[in-house]
């Protein structure tokens, strides 16, 4: 969702926030994101702006940070262009996790793309000390994934060693969906492939029991 600009216009905006910050080659496009809609998005709207942005530049989303779909986001990421400079009020604001936000944020840099976080105040790619925080956060990024990884391998080594398999356990003969594949497939009703797709089990599955028929 996109803030509607009730200025009269837009380039006497900018004119007039040059007087207290940089001037940008590009345009300082805002983002801003409350988890739901009871909230008020008018502290990060007024930071936004008082950093530089214009209203008709701000898009938002009213939505949990750890959904995958946010209109809001999905439309600011298309509006922005080489030389502008996404600018949030925070940076769980932006991103779902660590590795989230820097996927997002290299990505923008990938597209000549600057990013400032306003109250993170060294993250902020336009400078050089921001960069330096930035790859802090690909590290820790790496880190986070590579944790993960550990702790998965370490929770299937415990498990076989109790005798367990990682996976879904396996479909047992007695299990409605194998009986009902059995009977469709006795009654010549349909071929194999929709019977499985229709009970959602594996053609390896059906053929494993069918042949107890």
């Amino acid at each position: 969702m996109q803030v509607q600009d009730n200025t009269k216009s837009s380039k006497t905006h900018d004119h007039n926030n040059t007087s207290t910050h940089l001037i940008h080659d590009g345009r300082l496009i805002g983002y801003a994101r409350v988890s739901t809609t009871e909230q008020e998005l008018s502290l990060q709207l007024d930071a936004l702006i008082k950093a530089g942005c214009i209203k008709k530049n701000i898009f938002v989303d009213k939505t949990s940070g750890v959904k995958t779909q946010r209109p809001g986001l999905d439309a600011c990421l298309q509006e922005l262009k080489s030389g502008d400079t996404l600018i949030v009020w925070r940076i769980d604001r932006l991103g779902r996790s660590i590795a989230h936000l820097v996927g997002l944020v290299a990505e923008l840099l990938t597209r000549n793309i600057s990013f400032k976080s306003i109250c993170d105040g060294a993250i902020d790619t336009t400078s050089a000390s921001g960069e330096f925080v930035f790859n802090i956060f690909s590290s820790l990024a790496q880190f986070e994934r590579r944790l993960i990884q550990e702790r998965t391998n370490a929770g299937l080594e415990a498990a076989r060693a109790r005798g367990r398999k990682g996976g879904r356990p396996a479909l047992q003969a007695n299990d409605p969906r194998v009986i009902t594949a059995k009977r469709m497939y006795l009654d010549k009703s349909m071929d194999i492939e929709t019977i499985c797709k229709m009970l959602s089990i594996s053609k390896a599955t059906f053929y494993r029991y069918l042949s107890t028929v």
